[in-house]
């Protein structure tokens, strides 16, 4: 039996004009420096140099002076030390020193690639057999750094697919972060990641019963500098992620789907946040949730993370935390099993794990669930997003690394009930590079972060040589045959 897949006439490439408007800072001295250069400057030349450089921004971002007054107020701190009172400035002169310590940052001037897809919590106002999704990509601009970017899209009653057009602005959001942390309930909430118990106690009595960030990690640099066990190391690490990385986002309403881009925001993501694999979670109220892990990245240090939201606008980010909280590739179930959250994970970087849970943020005791076995997934397998459900067991998406680093798409059938137990898997690649996918920024490699059923289809979005993304789609009864008569 020859499976048949559909590859999609449809190609979404990076648009280098997609850009945001960042904070620039260029050290103290520098920005001071600089600071004085500009309030040199009389009224007049100041309006004269703000004026033109208004018009043309202001084509390009929605608020541009909203961008410029907020990062001229983040330099409050540099104007005291020049005695410079701060509230006396005009606009005019404040929008102005604001725009010396901003720069545009195209998001996807590299690249993006590694989409998942879910249902839009949106299906008003469509015909019979079409479905809104929202597509999820991973951009890549200037240093390889990544953000999570989205479409909207549509799907017809003959699974063809229209990627709606992309908004001419992208916000960022606004962060909402505790700045003050209470001693009590931040350790009683950091004993649940079973860190080691003696390193919570010995920073709890250093700290007061209120402290702010920056005296938290102060106290663990100090402390780890005395440390030569990189497993204690660590488990500083952890305490301050949980500080570092428990925050909240929220986009304007006003803005289209396509206008948001979450943007490396904690200390522990700066270098990026990468294949967000997204999935519509029925709670046990009935109730849908969206969540997406996603791999924070310092430069160094891989961090696993979830994102959660319901709307698309108000998202709130936290850490993941526990043994099996390792490395990439964490995938979430759509639903409890056996009242308990199911996820899978790659904690080895080669094989697939199964791994439950009662607390969603806490990943114990990963237990083995498939090793590679064909020779086109001998470096590696892991997962591909989410499992579906269907009513022959929850079919899983796989990738396979083979020769020459070729990464391909598999696909497996797990038990029901019990998803530890693999039913079958594709002895042959469901998707590999073909004469036109070889060629990007990395080649021979296509991935996916999630795939949706539609009219008896499974379409599935993948990145393209980590460079754009194309979808495919294969008739899902098909596919189940296919995998029990390749059971072995």
């Amino acid at each position: 039996m020859r499976l048949t897949v559909e590859r999609k006439p449809i190609r979404i490439n990076p648009d280098p004009k997609r850009v945001i408007a960042r904070f620039f800072f260029i050290g103290n001295d520098r920005a001071k420096e600089l600071i004085k250069r500009v309030m040199s400057l009389d009224d007049e030349t100041v309006f004269g140099i703000l004026s033109p450089l208004l018009q043309e921004y202001s084509k390009r971002h929605r608020n541009i002076t909203r961008i410029l007054t907020r990062n001229c107020d983040k330099l409050k701190p540099l104007f005291k030390e020049l005695a410079i009172e701060y509230e006396h400035l005009t606009d005019y002169r404040k929008l102005l020193i604001g725009s010396y310590f901003t720069h545009e940052y195209s998001i996807e001037s590299a690249a993006f690639f590694n989409p998942s897809i879910v249902e839009d919590p949106d299906q008003t106002e469509l015909q019979e057999g079409h479905k809104r999704v929202i597509i999820s990509f991973r951009a890549v601009g200037e240093g390889h750094i990544s953000s999570i970017t989205f479409r909207r899209a549509l799907i017809d009653q003959n699974n063809e697919i229209t990627v709606l057009p992309a908004g001419n602005y992208i916000d960022e959001a606004e962060i909402v972060r505790n700045a003050i942390y209470n001693r009590k309930l931040f350790f009683n909430k950091a004993a649940v990641t079973q860190t080691n118990v003696a390193i919570l106690k010995d920073l709890e009595s250093k700290l007061d019963s209120h402290f702010e960030y920056s005296n938290l990690r102060s106290i663990i640099i100090d402390s780890q500098k005395l440390q030569k066990d990189d497993m204690k190391k660590m488990e500083y690490d952890k305490i301050l992620w949980l500080a570092d990385s428990y925050y909240e986002i929220v986009f304007s309403l006003d803005t289209d789907i396509s206008d948001r881009v979450i943007f490396p925001i904690s200390e522990y993501e700066r270098k990026g946040i990468e294949d967000a694999r997204f999935v519509s979670f029925i709670d046990d109220y009935g109730s849908i949730i969206y969540y997406a892990t996603y791999t924070a990245y310092d430069g160094s240090l891989i961090m696993p993370k979830l994102l959660q939201t319901t709307d698309f606008i108000t998202f709130k980010m936290m850490p993941l935390y526990g043994d099996g909280a390792q490395n990439k590739n964490l995938a979430l179930f759509p639903r409890k099993i056996n009242g308990r959250y199911a996820m899978i994970s790659r904690i080895d970087g080669c094989n697939n794990y199964i791994m439950y849970s009662d607390n969603i943020n806490i990943w114990e005791k990963p237990i083995l669930l498939q090793e590679p076995k064909y020779t086109w997934e001998f470096i590696q397998i892991g997962n591909c997003g989410s499992p579906i459900e269907t009513e022959h067991g929850w079919v899983v998406i796989t990738h396979g690394v083979g020769p020459m680093r070729r990464y391909v798409l598999g696909a497996s059938l797990l038990k029901l009930d019990d998803p530890g137990i693999e039913i079958a898997r594709l002895k042959e690649p469901l998707l590999l590079p073909n004469s036109d996918e070889r060629e990007g920024y990395v080649p021979n490699v296509l991935y996916s972060c999630g795939s949706i059923i539609h009219n008896g289809k499974l379409i599935i979005p993948y990145g393209v040589s980590d460079s754009s993304s194309a979808f495919a789609e294969v008739d899902l009864a098909e596919l189940v045959a296919k995998l029990l008569s390749d059971k072995s």
